[in-house]
C-alpha cells in the first residue's frame, strides 16, 4: 500500500487544484489569461505518466489518480474551446 505514495499525494495535489481553475474558465467566458500550450504539456506529461505505468506494469492505484488529472485538464481544454466561441463572438461584435 505505501508504494506510490508520494505519487499519488502528488497527483491528488495537482487534481485539487484544477477544480478551481475550471471554475473561474467556465465563469469568466474568455481564454484571457489561459494557455492551451500549458494545458496540452501538462496533459501529455500525465500520458506519459500513465504509459510509465504501463511499461513497467506497474499497476496500481496511482494509475486511477492519472486517469482523474486527464479527466480534469481534458475538462479544462473543452472549457478553452468553448470559450475560444466567446471570443470570437465578443470580437465580432465589437
Amino acid at each position: 500500500m505505501i508504494v506510490g505514495i508520494f505519487e499519488a499525494a502528488m497527483l491528488v495535489c495537482f487534481a485539487a487544484s484544477w477544480p478551481f481553475n475550471l471554475r473561474r474558465a467556465y465563469l469568466a467566458r474568455t481564454n484571457v489569461g489561459t494557455s492551451i500550450t500549458f494545458m496540452s504539456i501538462v496533459l501529455i506529461g500525465y500520458l506519459f505518466g500513465v504509459a510509465n505505468k504501463l511499461v513497467n506494469d506497474d499497476i496500481n492505484y496511482v494509475l486511477a489518480f492519472y486517469i482523474l488529472d486527464i479527466a480534469l485538464v481534458s475538462a479544462g481544454v473543452l472549457i478553452y474551446i468553448r470559450n475560444r466561441k466567446f471570443d470570437n463572438l465578443s470580437r465580432n461584435n465589437d
